[in-house]
């Protein structure tokens, strides 16, 4: 007997093509805030609901990652569920402030399908066209925050922002040269570490930790 496929209830919708017609004028975060929740800049709006980056107007450092999970969605907050508790481990043993830092992601909706056994909502990573259709958001949030580091998490955030070609498994925590901000700096995300096998999630703990602690020094320095 063949096991039933996975389904995705995401899609089948087609957007406008941009979220940059969904740009408010006068931006600010709240309105930018509100502006997201309405988007139809892409298919994945029939998801569920939009998670919007989170953190000060005034943040030093940006922290980017893919797209909400199921948890984030369910809340409405960015990084709040396992991956989002690995980062908080970092920043704190780092010494940074979780509440002094923006979060956000590449991606405002949580992008999944159904197991095929389950009812449990499984990630499945954004395609180009949606990645690019959501850029605008994390361009607008940059412009407003202005942080003076930007940290990439993962190979869609990195990607999105630095382009197609670069690979973080190549550069990651070392500065790169950009004008996003004064320093960029990419790693893994968390949840690549909470997925690594169990006898390798030690070191890719500590590798991750250690990449947080090159971005404290640099917040030092800006």
């Amino acid at each position: 007997m063949k096991t039933p496929a996975a389904s995705s209830p995401c899609g089948g919708a087609a957007g406008t093509g941009s979220a940059v017609d969904f740009i408010p004028p006068r931006v600010t975060l709240p309105r930018l805030r509100d502006a997201a929740a309405k988007c139809r800049g892409c298919d994945l709006w029939t998801c569920g609901h939009v998670v919007f980056g989170e953190g000060p107007r005034s943040a030093t450092v940006m922290f980017v990652g893919e797209q909400p999970g199921d948890q984030e969605e369910a809340t409405g907050h960015p990084f709040v569920g396992p991956a989002g508790k690995m980062l908080d481990a970092a920043l704190e043993e780092a010494g940074i402030d979780r509440k002094s830092v923006y979060v956000t992601n590449a991606v405002k909706h949580f992008k999944f399908e159904r197991g095929a056994k389950s009812k449990r909502r499984i990630h499945k990573k954004p395609n180009d066209t949606e990645i690019r259709a959501c850029h605008p958001w994390l361009e607008e949030e940059i412009k407003v925050t202005k942080p003076s580091v930007i940290v990439v998490l993962g190979a869609t955030a990195a990607q999105s922002l630095l382009g197609k070609q670069f690979r973080v498994t190549q550069q990651r925590g070392k500065p790169v040269k950009s004008d996003l901000a004064k320093t960029v700096i990419a790693t893994v995300h968390p949840s690549s570490v909470l997925r690594a096998p169990e006898g390798e999630r030690e070191q890719a703990r500590r590798e991750f930790f250690a990449d947080i602690r090159t971005v404290a020094k640099h917040i030092v320095k800006s």
